[in-house]
C-alpha cells in the first residue's frame, strides 16, 4: 500500500483526507493517506522520516511550507521562485519540493471568472501561502500587487526578489484604487470564527474579496465582505485544486474537470451539513 498524508502542526480539522481517499478510489490506487502532526521541535529532520517511513508523498501546511525546502534534494522551478512548497514526492530515495498552491489559486480564480490582468490586488499576510499568490498574480500581469503585513521591514526582506508595494495594516487603511483583497492569514480559520483580518470599514475598499481559508466556508471576513456587496470567493476549490494537483505528481497522471468538481462538491455538502 502507498502511503501519503499531510505534514503539518495542528491537523485535527484537516480536509485532506477527504481529497484525496476519493482519488485513489477513482483512479484504483491501493493508497492511504496519513495525517503527520509534527511539533516544531522535530521538524528538522521531516523529509528522512518520511524516507525512512517509505512515505510516497505528502502535502506540506502551516507552519513548514518554507523550512522543509532546505531538507529536499530537488525543489521544481515554481516553488524555487516563490520560495514555499506544499507538496513532496519521494522517489528513488530521493525528496522532491513542489508549490500546488500556485496551481490550486490558479483554478479557482479561473472557476470564479475573476479577471487578474490589469488588476490591483492587497495581500494580507506574509507566510508561504502569500509568496505562491503573489508570483501567481505577477506571472498573470497584475497591474499592482501590494503586500500588507504586520512586520512591513520583514516582508520587504522576504519579497525582495519580485516588485511589489510592502504596506502595513495602518497604511492599508488609505489606500484606494484597488479591485481585490486577498486574506492568506490564518485569522477566521476554525475554531477562531469570530476574527477577522481586516474590518469591515476597510472592506468597503475593494470591489473583490477573497479568502484562502475553507473552514469555515464563509469566513468574518468574507461575511462582511458579502455584506458590503462584493463578489466573494472563499478557498475551499483552491484546496481541491492542489490536492488534484499534488496527487497528478504523485501518481505521475491526469485527473478529469469531473472527479475534481465531484471531490468540490461532496465536500461543500459536508461544510453546508457541519
Amino acid at each position: 500500500m502507498d502511503i501519503f498524508g499531510l505534514i503539518g502542526e495542528k491537523l485535527s480539522h484537516s480536509f485532506s483526507p477527504k481529497i484525496h481517499n476519493p482519488i485513489f478510489k477513482e483512479l484504483k490506487i491501493n493508497g492511504v493517506y496519513n495525517l503527520f502532526s509534527v511539533n516544531r521541535k522535530n521538524s528538522f529532520d521531516i523529509v528522512n522520516s518520511l524516507k525512512i517511513l517509505g512515505v510516497k508523498g505528502v502535502n506540506v501546511t502551516i507552519p513548514y511550507k518554507e523550512l522543509v525546502m532546505e531538507q529536499l534534494d530537488y525543489i521544481s522551478p515554481e516553488a524555487e521562485k516563490i520560495g514555499a512548497i506544499n507538496t513532496i514526492l519521494i522517489k528513488d530515495e530521493k525528496s522532491y519540493g513542489y508549490n500546488t498552491d500556485y496551481y490550486g489559486f490558479g483554478k479557482m480564480l479561473e472557476r470564479e471568472f475573476i479577471e487578474i490582468k490589469n488588476n490591483s490586488f492587497c495581500v494580507l499576510g506574509a507566510g508561504g501561502a502569500a509568496k505562491s499568490i503573489i508570483h501567481y498574480l505577477n506571472d498573470m500581469e497584475a497591474e499592482k500587487i501590494t503586500l500588507v503585513s504586520r512586520d512591513k521591514e520583514k516582508a520587504k526582506v522576504k519579497f525582495s526578489n519580485i516588485d511589489i508595494e510592502v504596506i502595513d495594516y495602518e497604511q492599508l487603511k488609505n489606500i484606494k484604487n484597488i479591485y481585490g483583497v486577498i486574506n492568506t492569514t490564518p485569522c477566521g480559520m476554525f475554531p477562531n470564527v469570530d476574527k477577522s483580518a481586516i474590518s469591515k470599514e476597510v472592506l468597503k475598499k475593494f470591489k473583490v474579496a477573497i479568502d484562502i481559508i475553507y473552514n469555515p466556508q464563509e469566513t468574518l471576513f468574507l461575511k462582511w465582505a458579502k455584506d458590503l456587496g462584493l463578489k466573494v470567493v472563499d478557498g475551499l476549490f483552491m484546496l481541491v485544486g492542489q490536492g488534484v494537483k499534488a496527487e497528478e505528481i504523485w501518481n505521475e497522471c491526469n485527473i478529469s474537470k469531473k472527479c475534481e468538481e465531484s471531490i468540490y462538491l461532496n465536500l461543500l455538502k459536508e461544510l453546508n451539513n457541519n
